[in-house]
């Protein structure tokens, strides 16, 4: 159909047309989900289909359509710098705002829950192309949409502590992963707040949570130092985690219930990351 048709639609306040089958619509604005357009893209198929699942149009149909959308996380998956990054990109956006409803309203058994969170856990670890804003295409930010993804999941109900450790050991390999591209676009940012809901549930022990943050402290110590590689795209990922996770802790709203514990662990890895800047002085020296 035509981009006139859907700006009605639009016109409409997102109203579901009532001249095509559903399934018709979905299927179509699934396909325009991977346009390199970005106004059918965001401004037209991610809203209207986010917006009839936050209303309840796909409650009998959650599954399939969260089906659909891990699908899509396959879309020329290995790629880098192609088209079909839009494709799985935003199919993991769509897939967080499937589990989101579920949340809610309990539609989804909890094992497809749990096949979702598997999908997008090995998506987002398999996935080359970390572009942010593609200049003329608009905005790619895989990362970004799989941390968003993963932070819906950490709220599902489903997840137990094992399943919360492993949401949490995502986050850290994904910005612990060899990359040749640093992330700059709010990936850090998002994935702190991925890795603050599943603190914020509560389940996750202290004696978990510490080495995890190790884990990411020594990857931020990490420099390449024997070819021609920028030095800090080896911890340089893991650092940006590691300050964007300290900010939410201490300004977050709706703390987790050990913020203050987590505060201290977090601090003292940064303070082993940034040694040449937070060292106390030493008297006598300017």
């Amino acid at each position: 159909m035509s981009g006139p048709y859907w700006k009605q639609v639009h016109a409409r306040r997102l109203a579901v047309p009532s001249d095509r089958p559903l399934d018709e619509l979905t299927a179509e604005l699934t396909t325009m989900l991977g346009a390199t357009d970005p106004e059918l893209r965001d401004g037209t198929a991610y809203p209207a289909l986010a917006t009839w699942l936050s209303r309840g149009v796909y409650d009998d149909l959650l599954p399939g359509l969260g089906d659909g959308m891990a699908a899509g996380l396959q879309n020329g998956l290995g790629e880098d710098g192609t088209d079909t990054i839009f494709r799985r990109s935003f199919s993991a956006l769509l897939l967080g705002e499937c589990i989101e409803r579920d949340n809610d309203n309990a539609l989804v058994p909890a094992g497809k829950i749990l096949e979702w969170g598997d999908r997008i856990a090995t998506w987002l670890l398999r996935e080359r192309d970390l572009r942010g804003y593609v200049p003329g295409k608009g905005w790619a930010h895989a990362v970004a949409h799989g941390a968003d993804a993963l932070a819906a999941l950490a709220q599902s109900p489903h997840l137990g502590t094992p399943e919360l450790t492993v949401v949490l050991d995502v986050v850290a390999d994904r910005a612990l992963l060899p990359t040749d591209r640093l992330l700059t676009a709010g990936e850090p940012d998002r994935l702190a707040h991925a890795t603050m809901q599943v603190l914020r549930r509560g389940k996750v022990p202290l004696e978990v949570l510490e080495p995890w943050v190790a884990r990411l402290s020594a990857g931020a110590r990490t420099r390449s130092r024997y070819d021609d590689r920028d030095p800090f795209l080896a911890g340089g990922n893991a650092e940006a985690l590691l300050r964007s996770l300290y900010l939410q802790l201490a300004l977050a709203p709706e703390p987790p219930p050990n913020r203050s514990d987590l505060l201290l662990v977090v601090v003292e890895a940064l303070r082993s990351t940034n040694p040449h800047h937070l060292r106390a002085r030493t008297p006598g020296r300017s």
